[in-house]
């Protein structure tokens, strides 16, 4: 199989801390192996725009550190369009390139399977494509982890520290929103590294009533069992994906706490929400990030070169995978190639709450809860 000579990379989608860590591994891998490495700047708005950049190895030397891309993002919904990839594809060949790094998450993965299909583009030897998984949510199959949720993480934690020392000299209950689109991965594991009382994630498919009601009793409960003052305040993290605005939730909330008799003190109860929004999709990558950016873009250059195609690097699928669908990567012991296609359907699966993957994590959390309570008794 003929490897690619001449690698574009492009970062779309959700900006994720580790990209640039990425970009540069995927530089100056593909250098030492013979190909020439150009950028891509704002994603397939800027393929499209035919926005193409060099990356030389003094320029990129020191982007490891630093959060988001360098080459930038951009949404494009139009590419989905037959006649607007077949543009994209033109714009590659007249560059001349043959392999194309796709950094980015679940539409992003999806463009570079379309971009590169064999229905699309004839039985010749085409354009060859591996992506790289990069999303704070998570919600990427096939793969234990992707690129910046370990920062992400880490900035929700920090974040909800902080507000639970006010939470605590107030005795107020707190509903932090956390990004995940329609994941709940990041509420529910950041509610158990910051201990908090409660996580309300889209996977549980819990109504809105259900909710409220989670909340007050779990409210009341904390309360109730607080031997002293400072027990008494309550920490809730909530998924964006579950569907109750904080703020809708909050007036509910507070409705259904003055109306519950079994609170001694209703009016005593301050309920606050915060929604972290878009800081948790900045700063600078942690150590993690900086690391899985740098291996799996290794893994993906590696393989573009070599002339593999239609594959995503992954670390560490939380699955058994079949031959078919993935092998271990030689480069890496703890990276994996795994079927671009495999990954996109699964990744379906995951987010239809479907998968075996899915299942688990809503199980495996529901357990985390019983024992906090367990504790509280």
């Amino acid at each position: 199989m003929a490897g690619c000579k001449r690698i574009a990379i492009l970062t779309s989608g959700g900006d994720a801390p580790g990209m640039n860590a990425a970009i540069r591994a995927a530089t100056l891998v593909g250098r030492s192996l013979g190909a020439e490495v150009l950028g891509i700047e704002r994603g397939y708005r800027g393929l499209l725009d035919d926005a193409f950049v060099s990356l030389e190895p003094g320029e990129i030397a020191g982007i490891l550190r630093e959060g988001g891309t360098i080459l930038g993002s951009a949404r494009c919904k139009e590419f989905h369009i037959r006649t607007v990839r077949d543009q994209a594809r033109a714009i590659l060949a007249k560059r001349g390139i043959d392999g194309l790094i796709v950094v980015g998450g679940n539409g992003s993965l999806t463009g570079a399977l379309h971009l590169a299909d064999p229905m699309e583009i004839g039985t010749g030897a085409g354009l060859k494509v591996v992506g790289i998984p990069a999303s704070i949510d998570n919600d990427l199959a096939l793969t234990g982890l992707s690129i910046g949720v370990d920062t992400a993480m880490n900035t929700i934690v920090e974040a909800c520290d902080k507000i639970a020392d006010t939470a605590t000299a107030h005795d107020r209950t707190f509903i932090i929103e956390v990004m995940g689109r329609d994941c709940g991965y990041l509420a529910m594991t950041s509610a158990i590294a910051v201990g908090a009382d409660l996580a309300l994630f889209p996977e549980a498919g819990k109504t809105e009533a259900d909710v409220v009601e989670q909340i007050v009793s779990t409210v009341i409960a904390v309360r109730q069992r607080a031997k002293t003052r400072r027990g008494r305040r309550v920490i809730i993290i909530k998924a964006e994906g579950v569907s109750v605005p904080v703020e809708r939730l909050k007036a509910a909330v507070d409705e259904r706490l003055r109306a519950t008799t079994a609170n001694a003190d209703p009016a005593g109860i301050e309920i606050r929400v915060t929604v972290l929004g878009h800081v948790v999709r900045g700063g600078r990558p942690s150590a993690m990030d900086r690391l899985l950016g740098s291996r799996l873009a290794n893994v993906a250059t590696r393989a573009l070169v070599a002339g593999v195609s239609h594959k995503m690097a992954a670390w560490m699928p939380p699955v058994e995978l079949p031959p078919e669908v993935g092998q271990r990567a030689a480069a890496d012991p703890y990276c994996w190639l795994v079927d671009l296609k495999a990954v996109l359907e699964e990744t379906d699966h995951l987010l239809a709450g479907k998968s075996s993957l899915a299942r688990w994590r809503a199980g495996a959390f529901g357990q985390v809860e019983d024992a906090q309570d367990a504790l509280l008794l």
